[in-house]
């Protein structure tokens, strides 16, 4: 399983929305520049998760972007569900579309298996995903290096 680029960027967007905690709020400009990732992506992100209940908007003069709960209790499942829906490793479990669902063995199990991994994800919360005092919220981008081979 792997998640989606855009669940995995919701992730950074809301740590980087974290540190930003006590009262403070940003905007998703500098949320942008704080994580890298580009700006309509995290206009999106910020949408989405604004949307269900994880930041909230504050207008006007000293405005901006804020955790619409605290860190402890927003959970990475929380973020992918907001970014993903439910969290599902198959899609035959919400949606039904199956061709073999008569014959799937495995189809009463999934629920169980997909419980189980939301339950992993809930038990992770954003205060736990914050980087230590001192560190960049931003982060690091792989080194990449290219070796020519000889023929």
């Amino acid at each position: 399983m792997r998640l989606s680029n855009l669940a995995d960027y919701a992730v950074i967007t809301m740590q980087a929305a974290a540190s930003h905690c006590g009262g403070a709020r940003t905007s998703s400009g500098e949320l942008a520049d704080e994580t890298g990732l580009p700006r309509p992506t995290v206009q999106k992100l910020v949408s989405k998760l604004t949307a269900a209940g994880l930041l909230r908007s504050v207008r006007g003069a000293g405005g901006g972007l804020q955790l619409a709960r605290p860190a402890a209790a927003i959970s990475v499942a929380d973020i992918v569900e907001a970014v993903e829906g439910p969290i599902a490793l198959t899609a035959c479990v919400h949606d039904g579309a199956c061709d073999h669902e008569a014959a799937c063995g495995m189809k009463p199990h999934w629920p169980i298996i997909n419980s189980t991994l939301r339950r992993a994800l809930a038990g992770i919360s954003l205060d736990q995903l914050r980087p230590p005092v001192g560190a960049s919220a931003v982060r690091p981008t792989p080194a990449i290096s290219v070796r020519e081979t000889a023929a």
